[in-house]
């Protein structure tokens, strides 16, 4: 699997059974071992996820559960036991076999269960006793997966975001804002709560006509657009993505906003030399740009923002700093080739360091799990369509994906902020108190 893009004929990946003898005997005792391994893995687990195995058998759980992790093959639980590694079950899902029923975000809550196990040296010995009866083998339905050229570049922004547009339309909403919304409460509906968030990154930077936004990382373009029609400025927005491009200009004419909105296909640090803005933004882009290039990143935005000038930031960070993990590892192979999060102190304090000032700051984390979910249960309604028109690993790949950031939002060890700066020194551009931002 090249690139995500690239549709894999995968669409019935889901595998049968193979053993080498066809005896029932052979059967019953492929699952009382696996039985008894699962059995000890999750003494004292109280969670939401049931287990069964590839002949109906509920080893774990009621059917009360609001998710069932159904294990098709033996081999699967084999390679869990011997190599303990998230990659092999993440390869065992993507390839069918192992199945995730219902709602796959519960399944999270039985990574956390084996994070804390702790086995005596008697029972890891009797497991590996155990996993190596089971198969060695299993149908893996994937090719693999290479990072050869990504560089925090375009061709880690193709990666993920030139699935198709047609893909991200069945999941997402009517603008195609791919970066969380901003909800009144649980029951708002998710193209309401997009269009409060365009506007209230509108209000944060004070926008009024005739000024010059720059939207980096513009996406399909809904900021630009929000902001062009409602508030009168002048947008340039830019994007690594082809697709988005595309889409994003199209829109523009459709709204007859030729004239105030222009969409490129340019990095940042292409940016010419003389370009000045009233107003800066990105929104979910600077998660991909890589920490080591946070000066330059806030010192390209620091060149091209007129003094007197808002600057706002908004992305994903996390409790810890980037850190080599089984998550981090999935993420970085499978998702963002080179995405990398910070803590948002570490955020701040490289904005301080390019010489702004942090003037506002809001944590939208709860919004993102939120957003999460619209996204999950989109795309398992529109399941069979995701499959055709991309492939059954892909629509397995961005369920688990957005399933599990969903989990984390919600448990808090990663987040999402909007951050707004200006100039060091410069007078403060924005009131004293946050009053306008809610007041229509």
């Amino acid at each position: 699997m090249e690139h995500l893009h690239e549709p894999i004929n995968h669409r019935n990946a889901v595998p049968t059974l193979i053993i080498d003898s066809t005896s029932n005997q052979r059967k019953s005792s492929l699952t009382e071992i696996s039985s008894s391994i699962i059995t000890t893995l999750l003494n004292g687990y109280h969670g939401n996820t049931a287990i069964e195995l590839w002949d109906g058998n509920r080893v774990i759980g009621d059917d009360d559960k609001n998710c069932t992790i159904v294990f098709h093959e033996p081999a699967v639980i084999r390679e869990l036991i011997l190599y303990r590694s998230l990659s092999r079950l993440t390869e065992a899902y993507l390839s069918g076999a192992v199945s995730v029923n219902s709602d796959m975000e519960s399944l999270f809550d039985l990574g956390e269960h084996l994070d804390k196990l702790t086995l005596n040296w008697k029972q890891k010995l009797h497991l590996i006793w155990l996993a190596l009866k089971l198969p060695n083998h299993y149908r893996k339905n994937r090719q693999s997966q290479t990072r050869t050229g990504h560089k925090n570049g375009r061709a880690s922004i193709a990666h993920h975001y030139d699935v198709s547009n047609e893909f991200y339309k069945l999941w997402l909403d009517p603008e195609m804002v791919y970066t969380c919304a901003y909800f009144r409460d649980e029951k708002q509906s998710l193209a309401e709560a997009q269009i409060d968030k365009l506007d209230i990154l509108c209000r944060k930077l004070r926008l009024k006509p005739g000024q010059t936004l720059l939207d980096i990382g513009c996406g399909w373009g809904a900021l630009a657009i929000h902001a062009a029609k409602k508030y009168g400025v002048k947008v340039h927005g830019i994007t690594l993505s082809k697709n988005q491009q595309t889409a994003a200009q199209q829109k523009v004419l459709e709204e007859g906003l030729e004239k105030q909105v222009k969409i490129e296909l340019c990095d940042y640090r292409d940016l010419p030399e003389d370009a000045q803005y009233d107003r800066v933004v990105s929104v979910g882009m600077f998660e991909h740009i890589g920490i080591k290039n946070f000066p330059v990143y806030f010192g390209v935005v620091k060149r091209v923002l007129k003094r007197g000038g808002l600057f706002l930031n908004h992305g994903i960070t996390n409790d810890t700093g980037w850190q080599d993990t089984p998550v981090t590892r999935f993420i970085n192979r499978y998702i963002f080739p080179d995405g990398e999060l910070a803590r948002v102190s570490d955020v701040s304090d490289a904005m301080e360091k390019a010489g702004f000032e942090l003037l506002d700051m809001e944590s939208l984390r709860r919004h993102y799990a939120y957003t999460l979910r619209h996204w999950v249960k989109s795309l398992e309604e529109n399941g069979e369509e995701a499959i055709r028109q991309t492939s059954e690993v892909t629509y397995r790949l961005w369920r688990l994906y957005m399933a599990g950031s969903a989990y984390y939002f919600n448990q808090g060890s990663i987040g999402v902020s909007q951050l707004l700066v200006g100039h060091l020194y410069d007078p403060v551009p924005i009131p004293l108190r946050r009053d306008d931002l809610y007041t229509d």
